[in-house]
């Protein structure tokens, strides 16, 4: 066979593209296994955490233009020992973020997590308020510098992944 006045022999060409698909496949497959195992891992940490049941509530992470909005609900509204765990806990988190601590976040995700160290450098120039929902609670960061908007957003990405199906 000629392309472009090259002769190509058919069998070693289908070879090396089975074996670029196969490498493709292989990688795809492992990065899935690598992912999983990190979700249950942060599951595992995240119950020494979070004092409710990530299986019976949902995190969202909506990035915003200036910031972003952290919503945690309970699966089922009328289940009100969730609701209250979430806000409780919420609450709390609020009052430690609006001071610069982080540790619950890297407990759970680990210090290299994105975002974390420019959240930390920068918490006094965020903006960290806690709202109470009638199925849960929801935290909303607020920033006016571009690199700590930019933070939240990894900061929000990161959670997304590694909460995994717990997340939306």
């Amino acid at each position: 066979m000629k392309v472009n006045n090259q002769l190509i022999h058919r069998p070693k060409f289908v070879w090396i593209v089975g074996l670029i698909a196969l490498s493709i496949f292989i990688g795809a497959g492992l990065r899935q296994i690598v992912l999983h195992q990190r979700q249950a891992e942060v599951a595992m940490r995240g119950a020494q955490v979070m004092p409710f049941d990530l299986e019976k509530t949902t995190h969202h992470f909506e990035p915003l233009s200036d910031g972003g909005l952290q919503t945690v609900v309970a699966d089922a509204p009328i289940d009100p020992e969730q609701v209250k765990l979430i806000q409780s806990h919420l609450e709390e988190e609020t009052a430690k973020f609006q001071t610069g601590d982080f540790s619950d976040p890297a407990a759970i995700h680990g210090n290299a997590m994105p975002g974390l160290k420019q959240l930390r450098a920068g918490y006094r120039d965020m903006t960290v308020e806690y709202t109470a929902l009638p199925d849960g609670g929801q935290i909303r960061y607020t920033a006016q510098q571009p690199t700590l908007v930019t933070a939240v957003h990894d900061w929000f990405a990161a959670q997304r992944s590694d909460h995994g199906h717990h997340a939306e």
